[in-house]
């Protein structure tokens, strides 16, 4: 399947800007991604990357992670916010690794969305980046805000946007598309004041609040 009219304009002018899309989140192997991913929630991607690089120099793996005392897991995750919360969904998620998946990252999108803390967002973005799987386009708000300026989307909940990007873009596309839109929405297309002005995909973007 292709892309047609305005949305494969859009396409080829974020392929010029973000040829190369990817995370900012650092991680060297699926099991410290999807740790990031989870921990991401509400949280900046610098904020978590600080977070991770102590937990990532003491913890390689699952086993590692249920080996910190609760308390001690806990204070490593607080500049993330929440920390209580994500400590606890990072034990149970890393006890389900080590109990189910002998502490792999299981790759397919049923299995991980099951894991404690991971939603389909959470899935696919750990699944395309980790993996090079496409099973879906992870929608985070910065995805949900830039495709709905754009029109590419009517649709208010990240499964329904989900769905109608998925059916605008190739599959291969997937990952590459989603990774693209976050950073076109931390750079560009900001929540509260997007520079329009500036911005590579004004000439299809039907936003009536442009600079």
């Amino acid at each position: 399947m292709g892309v047609s009219g305005s949305v494969e304009k859009v396409v080829e002018a974020l392929r010029r800007i973000y040829p190369e899309a990817s995370l900012e989140l650092v991680f060297h192997n699926p099991f410290q991604l999807l740790m990031a991913v989870i921990l991401s929630a509400q949280c900046t991607d610098e904020r978590v990357n600080q977070a991770t690089r102590l937990l990532f120099s003491r913890c390689a793996g699952p086993q590692d992670i249920l080996a910190l005392p609760p308390e001690k897991l806990e204070e490593i995750l607080r500049p993330t916010g929440f920390f209580r919360n994500k400590a606890k969904a990072i034990r149970g998620c890393c006890r389900e690794l080590v109990e189910r998946y002998g502490g792999r990252v299981p790759q397919s999108l049923e299995e991980l969305v099951r894991l404690p803390g991971v939603g389909r967002k959470t899935a696919a973005m750990v699944l395309g980046n980790a993996f090079g799987i496409q099973e879906g386009i992870a929608v985070d708000t910065h995805v949900q805000r830039v495709a709905q300026r754009l029109g590419l989307t009517s649709a208010k909940t990240p499964e329904k946007i989900e769905t109608d990007l998925m059916r605008l873009l190739p599959k291969d596309d997937w990952t590459w598309f989603s990774n693209a839109l976050i950073l076109h929405g931390r750079r560009v297309c900001k929540a509260r004041k997007p520079s329009c002005g500036a911005c590579a995909l004004s000439p299809w973007c039907p936003y009536p609040e442009k600079e």
